[in-house]
């Protein structure tokens, strides 16, 4: 283990490259702040929101790790208090919005990011308008998420909607994702 911590830091002076860590420090049931620790600098960034979720990938492929925060809170376009996924990235170890979305397809449930997944991508558990729950996935396309395809639809038990999307979670990590090191 030595060796390989000595190998990693020799890299990372080598060419120029930075570890950093997503993390969510949370103060009160609704203020919690994203920080992003690089070997230099920390960085926060006010989440004023009840946060639902946490989890960390390279959901855009830019070989750099992004942070996905659920939040629970109104938008402009959507006034009903409603489960919404924000991204951000580190911009020269600075903590920046990638993405702030209103809303994915339906009415947002559960997300977690598909570790592994090709492109990467966001398994959503989601609700529609006629109160059935769906499991579909989302991935990255230039601006934002974009919608790839269900997985399951017209999952009418909120129990069974939460069992089969845990079911595809396990390959993707199951729970509260840690935040991610990487080096770029």
């Amino acid at each position: 283990m030595k060796t390989f911590t000595i190998i990693v830091a020799a890299c990372l002076c080598c060419l120029d490259l930075q570890a950093q860590t997503f993390s969510i420090e949370t103060v009160s049931d609704s203020l919690s702040y994203l920080v992003l620790t690089t070997d230099s600098t920390r960085d926060s960034w006010a989440l004023p929101y009840p946060v639902y979720q946490f989890q960390t990938g390279d959901i855009d492929d830019d070989g750099s790790i992004d942070a996905m925060v659920g939040v629970v809170k109104k938008t402009r376009f959507h006034r009903e208090m409603g489960r919404r996924l924000f991204i951000f990235k580190n911009y020269r170890g600075r903590v920046r919005p990638l993405w702030m979305g209103s809303k994915l397809g339906g009415q947002l449930v559960d997300f977690r990011f598909l570790e592994g997944a090709v492109p990467p991508a966001i398994l959503a558990l989601e609700t529609g308008t006629n109160g059935r729950y769906a499991i579909s996935t989302y991935r990255w396309e230039e601006f934002g998420m974009v919608f790839d395809h269900f997985i399951e639809t017209n999952i009418d038990q909120k129990d069974t909607a939460y069992e089969k999307f845990h079911s595809f979670c396990i390959g993707a990590d199951d729970g509260h994702h840690d935040a991610g090191t990487t080096t770029r």
